[in-house]
């Protein structure tokens, strides 16, 4: 069972804590977690495009010139994709991104990516996760304790609004509930950071 040490928000080491096999010591499934991305990103877009086609244009009902006997080439409508102001050919239209993917399959993708993150020593455990203010150098302080550099997740039990605030104005920091967690966040970020009671809701859920 792998051991993680648990450090509180100054930095010093408060003790360690076993981790469940399960979730932080998988298999790493690459492919599972390209589709849980791929999944993720594909789902975030609105998919509203919009171009008119040949009903849609406005006007354009009047045949231009008769169809033989002026030496140019036949046309029945000025809305033409042919011509300036008409429909567009093979435009953009409104549709649906989405992807589906099991639960199991989430899960699992999920798993790895963590197993990924504590594999490679960018996974840190924090006891308490408490800022009195939301003052972005509450977040700084925090990172710089752990010494942490790069992108930052960090991952809280319950919406805290001084910690979101704290981070928001951080470039490098980024806070996520424990529920909400996916792949493509844990891996889009060069360290994670749990809090205890986050960590508690990770390995009953994925456990």
């Amino acid at each position: 069972m792998p051991t993680a040490t648990v450090r509180d928000q100054k930095g010093s080491e408060v003790g360690n804590v076993e981790l469940n096999d399960a979730i932080f010591a998988a298999k790493i499934n690459t492919g599972l977690m390209h589709d849980a991305i791929v999944r993720y990103l594909n789902n975030q877009r609105v998919g509203s495009r919009s171009t008119k086609q040949r009903g849609e244009v406005r006007g354009g009902g009047r045949k231009p010139w008769r169809q033989k006997g002026t030496g140019r080439a036949r046309h029945g409508t000025i809305r033409s994709p042919l011509w300036r102001g008409g429909a567009i050919t093979f435009g953009a239209r409104p549709r649906d991104f989405s992807q589906k993917m099991t639960k199991q399959a989430r899960r699992a993708a999920l798993r790895s990516a963590l197993t990924a993150k504590f594999e490679a020593n960018e996974l840190f455990i924090i006891d308490t996760l408490e800022i009195e203010r939301p003052k972005t150098r509450e977040i700084v302080g925090l990172l710089t304790a752990l010494g942490l550099e790069g992108k930052t997740l960090v991952v809280t039990a319950e919406r805290d609004r001084n910690v979101e605030l704290a981070a928001a104005n951080l470039p490098e920091a980024s806070t996520i509930l424990a529920r909400e967690l996916n792949v493509y966040q844990v891996l889009n970020h060069a360290n994670v950071v749990l809090a205890k009671d986050a960590l508690d809701q990770i390995e009953e859920v994925l456990a």
